[in-house]
């Protein structure tokens, strides 16, 4: 069975049994309910004691189940064309440059971890229409600056 299978899997068995996401996160809980669905579509991987979860919940055989442990494939071919997912792909191209400049001027040269890093979305009432509340929370990593020297900065932390 290839990954892709098995995702199509657990889609065909949340659908047939009216499952939301956030009841299949809480069930195998352990992280982030957008790191168990991300997992659950290919993109992450499972603890063991989640796979376990995941195996009781979906009725998974042992092979599926130790397919949710393995490191996947990631990603998506580029540029994305589900128009949700472009979305978050057209922010980064138009504001990427802005949030480049004043992430570095706030922290130094570096970048935003995406591995040490937390997201949060949440529903956030208006009257206009309801919107979408997305935190990310990534730790800043300097870059290193091998071979400096003496007093030379071997990190790239913002100079006071």
């Amino acid at each position: 069975m290839q990954r892709a299978q098995l995702t199509e899997k657990i889609l065909d068995i949340k659908r047939d049994q009216g499952w939301s996401w956030k009841r299949i996160a809480a069930e195998i809980g352990g992280m982030s309910e957008v790191l168990v669905v991300g997992a659950l579509l290919g993109q992450m991987k499972l603890t063991r004691p989640q796979c376990e979860r995941a195996q009781k919940l979906f009725g998974l055989t042992e092979s599926e189940k130790r397919m949710l442990n393995e490191v996947p494939a990631r990603g998506v071919p580029m540029p994305p064309t589900d128009p949700l997912i472009y979305r978050f792909y057209e922010l980064v191209m138009i504001n990427g440059p802005a949030w480049k400049a004043l992430i570095e001027e706030e922290f130094g040269d570096g970048i935003m971890s995406a591995i040490d890093f937390d997201l949060e979305i949440s529903r956030q009432p208006d009257p206009k229409g309801d919107r979408v509340r997305i935190t990310m929370s990534g730790k800043f990593l300097p870059y290193k600056y091998y071979g400096a020297k003496g007093n030379e900065q071997a990190l790239g932390y913002k100079e006071e």
